[in-house]
């Protein structure tokens, strides 16, 4: 095992231990969210994997050396039946970037060809994976929803490194 994935390994461990008490969304408002897929994704914190970043990062005045990132409110995702809106920082390397994509910024689009999957784990949390088909990046969404409304959203793009986010679920506005 890379250090990389061992890495990963423990902040994943580490925040489903956080995610376990809390109460986000009640559990009838969770489960319709759900089988409508329909809701919002709010990011709190980043997990960014490039190491620069990471360096710079602990390289601040009074840094904690962790490797994540709280984030501001405002930060996530609103999937809807007809549109997936998407407004995330990004915290890492892009390998294709053109002079106008230098002022977007961040991980902004909004998608109306998208495809939703749908399973469940073996621990009963519910599983999306969500692939927009109208972006110049090929990017998947895949969303780890606990019992609690707290999420594990990972990110996967054929250019840039993969970035993972914590959050919470809210029902669509």
């Amino acid at each position: 095992m890379n250090m990389r994935s061992f890495i990963l390994m423990i902040s994943i461990a580490l925040m489903t231990m956080s995610c376990g008490s809390q109460i986000y969304l009640d559990p009838v408002t969770l489960t319709s969210s759900i089988e409508k897929k329909e809701f919002d994704f709010n990011a709190t914190r980043a997990f960014p994997t490039n190491y620069d970043v990471i360096n710079v990062m602990n390289s601040m005045p009074g840094s904690t050396g962790t490797r994540l990132l709280n984030l501001d409110p405002g930060y996530g995702f609103n999937l809807k039946k007809d549109l997936f809106s998407v407004a995330l920082p990004y915290f890492g390397r892009a390998f294709n970037v053109s002079p106008g994509d230098a002022t977007k910024g961040g991980l902004t689009f909004e998608s109306k060809e998208f495809t939703v999957k749908q399973s469940t784990s073996k621990k009963g949390n519910t599983l999306f994976v969500i692939t927009p088909r109208d972006q110049k990046e090929n990017y998947v969404f895949s969303l780890e929803i606990f019992k609690n409304g707290s999420a594990f959203l990972s990110i996967q793009s054929n250019n840039r490194q993969p970035i993972s986010f914590d959050g919470n679920i809210s029902a669509a506005k």
